[in-house]
């Protein structure tokens, strides 16, 4: 979180974490393309060779001011390829809250194991862990016909019982449902 008293706003940063082609930029561009253009800034994709993060902010009028303050959102994505942890650290970086998209695809369950103790050990760095972070969880991919049971998904990645949403983030199902969720859990988290 970030104030900045001259303009009478407070940034948050949300991060949308998870494993490679899992639908975290399918989410953002879903967002992206639904928002007021007046009421969002231009989506900017960082690219190298192998690796893509995406960003963009927006103004959020529904949560109303809080402390006096306009709300913006910056949402990123991080790089889905674990070979990639350096960057994901640095996405990291002073987030305030986190959107976990798993892959519901049976065949995708390991990725997203190893994704998410991979985001445990980040916020461990932080001096956080998943028990006392805002994060939510998002199962993206739910129209597949190789999608696990959701009780599967949740026994074995929803350990700490977080707010969960079915996705089919391509189509816009559950995207905002979920961006809501996190907006809400990391404004409570400021105003604790």
């Amino acid at each position: 979180m970030y104030i900045d008293h001259f303009r009478q706003e407070i940034f948050f940063k949300i991060v949308y974490y998870g494993p490679g082609l899992g639908g975290k930029t399918t989410n953002l561009e879903y967002i992206h393309a639904h928002i007021d253009p007046s009421r969002r800034s231009k989506l900017v994709s960082l690219k190298t060779k192998e690796e893509r993060t995406l960003y963009f902010d927006f103004l959020q009028l529904e949560v109303g001011r809080i402390k006096g303050m306009k709300p913006r959102f910056h949402l990123y994505t991080i790089p889905g390829q674990l070979q990639y942890g350096a960057s994901r650290q640095l996405i990291l970086k002073n987030a305030d809250a986190v959107v976990f998209v798993a892959d519901s695809q049976s065949a995708r369950l390991r990725d997203n194991l190893e994704t998410l103790a991979d985001l445990e050990r980040k916020l461990i760095k932080m001096n956080k862990t998943l028990a006392t972070f805002p994060w939510v969880m998002q199962y993206n991919k739910r129209d597949l016909n190789n999608s696990a049971p959701l009780s599967r998904l949740q026994a074995r990645l929803n350990f700490i019982n977080v707010p969960f949403y079915e996705a089919v983030a391509r189509d816009g199902n559950g995207v905002f449902e979920t961006l809501k969720s996190v907006i809400e859990l990391t404004v409570q988290k400021m105003l604790d």
